[in-house]
């Protein structure tokens, strides 16, 4: 099997206005509780080790956005999942990023929200970072910045409307099916039978 490893480098670096372009995501999953689901998100440790971040790296040119967060997630986090949505921008500074390009630190974040699939044991940057599943409240408690706690708010807001759509589709369903039950017995037709009568018509 091929070995994993990071980018280096920022000979394709992208840059837009002054601010170095980054892509990341905010790894979640649900897991089973007493009451139902409960969401987790993954962070990782600084190289630096100052606190925990979400994967995220410099978007480059021979890629598109998604193509880039994933890439993120795979060699910072050591996961694998699907996109399920763009959270939206968000500018921060960075001392680390100043350069010709980009002089003052000026980055542009692209997040999205990555519902994890996979989880590998080996991964490009696993001996330089540390990774750990977090409750949505000790997540926000965790984060360093206030950029990373809007993107994360934005993330929960998102995953929440997706789920209360599902819900909607599934309770309008079960509507229609009492209500087609509730039309049979009223005209006093067996329900299978005006369900053929419907196919036949």
């Amino acid at each position: 099997m091929t070995a994993l490893v990071a980018r280096t480098g920022r000979h394709q670096q992208r840059y837009e206005h002054g601010h170095r372009l980054i892509a990341g995501c905010i790894p979640y999953r649900y897991i089973p509780t007493g009451e139902g689901k409960s969401m987790e998100v993954l962070m990782i440790s600084s190289k630096r080790g100052e606190g925990l971040l979400f994967p995220k790296g410099g978007w480059e040119t021979d890629e598109t956005v998604e193509e880039a967060a994933c890439r993120e997630a795979l060699e910072e986090a050591g996961v694998r999942g699907h996109l399920q949505g763009f959270l939206g921008t968000w500018n921060f500074k960075s001392k680390r990023q100043q350069g010709v390009l980009c002089p003052e630190g000026n980055c542009r974040a692209y997040m999205f929200a990555l519902d994890v699939t996979e989880q590998l044991d080996t991964w490009p940057e696993q001996h330089s970072r540390r990774r750990q599943w977090f409750s949505v409240s000790d997540a926000i408690g965790q984060c360093r910045h206030d950029w990373m706690r809007g993107a994360l708010d934005q993330c929960v807001a998102y995953l929440a409307k997706i789920v209360g759509v599902i819900h909607y589709g599934v309770l309008m369903k079960a509507h229609v099916y009492v209500a087609f039950l509730v039309s049979a017995e009223w005209l006093g037709l067996n329900p299978l039978t005006t369900l053929l009568l419907n196919e036949l018509s």
